[in-house]
């Protein structure tokens, strides 16, 4: 199964999970440095204070991409390092550590693709109310103006926000995310001024790189009931709703799912103002879609939810060490369904991978089990576009084993390994690696 031709193959990280260096330089603190201080938040109690230590050792991870015939390396910036409190001035040191990085990369090469907000917000803009304020979303499309001048003369692909309703369920609703409050019904607030910082930031980053190429990515999955041979149960359309169509509809459509438009109206409050769906459904490039699985729901009591995910059943079931129910063809009807329903958008799949336990012998690690998933995923998605979605390209998640939020460093997702247990930090290819650089140079399954 061939890929189009021009397929970009990348590969993907995020600032705080690999690049360490959490105080160095004149970097500010971000929610997650305070989120990982709090007793029972993190698994082992682990932080990203060094996490790969990429901040130091970027011209290693960036020889293993050039080898492994990557043409494209995702990577965040972090907001606290360019903008330590969140506003004003930029922090120079940190925006000459990034270009650096770029260089590096288009020496190498390799196309840089930046996200400028992969979860870590600046602590000092917590204190102020953090997502839940209008104001978030207005500094941030300053902070993106910023990096667009310093960086966008050399890089032309840009992405606004990482997993918007992450940031939304985990953060604000669930917990189990920094900023870590459990508010269910004040969430949508936070998906609203989400949003909204996307659409500030669009004409931002094309006003200072002309030519720049700019999108969203959103985790996106299949829903289906818990008897999928019937049509989508009302919990199914639920969840599809908010989990989904939420920040999909008002970027594409212009509106929000009716499912919740008016809980959006009664949440979001004085955040809400005449105009708003106009500035989040500013036309974008590209839409970046992260997935792993798919979700199965069922009805619920709960208040405004009404839908619980359940895990599958069924007897052939297999799920990595995440507990994600292996899916690949969920992959494929997500991409038809996006072509389907939202104008066939160019789109790129940036994160897509698998977690599992796998150690070195030898100085060599075998994760066949990491291959088998990549290929029965890729093959949907190979499969997708030989049908008419128009697929542009894929980046793996992740290069390395890194800081995996609140499971710390107990899962592995990583193409590379990186030694946390001897404390070298030394990376090792595994197997899956060498099996992506072969299809890469072939450009197909």
């Amino acid at each position: 199964m061939k890929f189009p031709d021009g397929f970009t193959w990348g590969a993907a990280t995020a600032a705080y999970q690999v690049e360490g260096a959490w105080n160095e330089d004149g970097k500010g603190r971000s929610i997650w440095d305070d989120f990982c201080r709090k007793p029972g938040k993190v698994r082992n109690g682990d932080t990203g204070d060094l996490a790969c230590d990429s901040y130091h050792r970027w011209p290693e991870d960036v020889k293993l991409l050039q080898e492994g015939g990557f043409g494209a390396y995702r990577f965040s910036v972090s907001w606290p390092r360019v903008q330590p409190g969140g506003r004003g001035r930029a922090n120079q040191a940190g925006l000459d550590w990034y270009s650096r990085l770029v260089d590096g990369l288009l020496e190498a090469g390799i196309e840089p693709w930046i996200t400028l907000y992969h979860w870590d917000l600046p602590s000092s803009l917590q204190e102020s109310g953090g997502w839940y304020e209008r104001s978030t979303a207005e500094a941030f499309a300053d902070y993106a103006d910023v990096v667009a001048h310093a960086l966008g003369d050399r890089v032309k692909r840009w992405i606004t926000l990482n997993e918007p309703w992450v940031v939304t369920a985990c953060g604000h609703a669930l917990g189990i995310h920094a900023p870590g409050f459990r508010r269910p019904y004040s969430a949508l607030r936070v998906a609203h001024c989400l949003l909204l910082a996307h659409g500030l930031a669009v004409p931002r980053i094309r006003a200072a790189s002309p030519g720049a190429l700019v999108g969203l990515t959103n985790n996106l999955s299949v829903v289906d009931g818990v008897r999928i041979d019937r049509p989508p149960s009302k919990a199914a359309r639920r969840f599809d709703a908010i989990a989904n169509r939420m920040f999909m509809d008002p970027v594409f459509n212009r509106r929000w799912p009716t499912e919740i438009a008016g809980a959006v109206d009664r949440q979001a409050g004085r955040n809400l103002r005449p105009g708003d769906l106009e500035l989040i459904g500013v036309p974008i490039d590209f839409l970046g879609v992260n997935n792993y699985s798919r979700t199965i729901v069922k009805a619920s009591p709960l208040p405004l939810y009404s839908f619980l995910p359940v895990r599958p059943a069924y007897g052939h079931a297999a799920f990595t060490s995440m507990d994600w129910e292996i899916c690949p063809e969920g992959l494929y009807r997500l991409l038809m369904g996006i072509a389907r329903d939202y104008g066939n958008p160019p789109v790129y799949i940036t994160e897509n991978g698998a977690a599992f336990e796998e150690r070195p012998d030898g100085g060599v690690v075998r994760d066949g089990n990491r291959i088998d998933y990549l290929r029965a995923y890729l093959s949907q998605a190979a499969r997708a576009a030989a049908e008419g979605c128009s697929l542009r390209g894929y980046f793996v998640w992740s290069l390395l084993d890194n800081f995996e939020w609140a499971e710390g460093y107990a899962r592995t997702f990583g193409l590379v390994h990186v030694d946390y247990e001897g404390g070298t930090l030394a990376r090792t290819p595994k197997d899956s690696y060498r099996w992506l650089a072969q299809v890469i140079g072939r450009n197909e399954i």
